[in-house]
């Protein structure tokens, strides 16, 4: 039960956080957004710091079952075109619904571990199924296993920006802007 509980907690921190801003996530804001008695966050994360690390780890595993279900479901690329429509659907998820409310809270707290190093750590980008499939795909095209995991880091980081843009000033992500960014990675 207390598992649940946290994971529930964790869950309403993200959805204030991506509501509110930083300076709005507070024990008591997420026991209003959990529905929960007063003091019931502060009880199993003491401290703010504590409720952030929990927030980040969760947001880290939510993100990374998305991109491991994303990676094992849908069939490898078989040209850039489909690997374009991949990433575009991605983006899609990230600035809508669930995904938008996650991509808010990631930025903002990627924003915070400048100063919380133990929040970087979290917030490393990882291996999983998605991204194996994008760096699959560029070393099939001839990259050197080196330069294609080299250049899947700088594509999906430039995928990252775009998100983060259209979070920030509104509107979506054209898919011949995500076409020019493949083919910049092919060259």
């Amino acid at each position: 039960m207390a598992t649940d509980r946290r994971t529930a907690l964790a869950d309403a921190a993200i959805g204030v956080l991506a509501d509110t801003g930083m300076r709005g996530l507070t024990h008591r804001a997420v026991d209003r957004a959990a529905n929960l008695p007063t003091g019931t966050t502060s009880a199993y994360y003491r401290t703010r710091q504590a409720l952030l690390t929990a927030l980040v780890q969760r947001l880290v595993a939510l993100d990374q079952a998305e991109l491991q279900a994303i990676g094992n479901d849908i069939p490898p690329p078989r040209d850039e075109e489909e690997l374009a429509a991949g990433i575009a659907a991605l983006v899609e998820r990230r600035l809508t619904g669930d995904g938008r409310q996650r991509s808010l809270a990631r930025y903002a707290c990627a924003i915070e571990s400048v100063h919380h190093t133990e929040l970087r750590e979290i917030l490393v980008p990882r291996e999983n199924a998605a991204r194996e499939a994008v760096r699959r795909f560029l070393a099939a095209r001839g990259l050197a296993d080196a330069e294609a995991e080299e250049r899947t880091v700088t594509l999906l980081t430039c995928v990252d920006g775009l998100v983060f843009d259209r979070l920030v000033n509104g509107g979506s992500v054209p898919a011949h802007e995500i076409r020019g960014l493949v083919a910049a990675a092919l060259r």
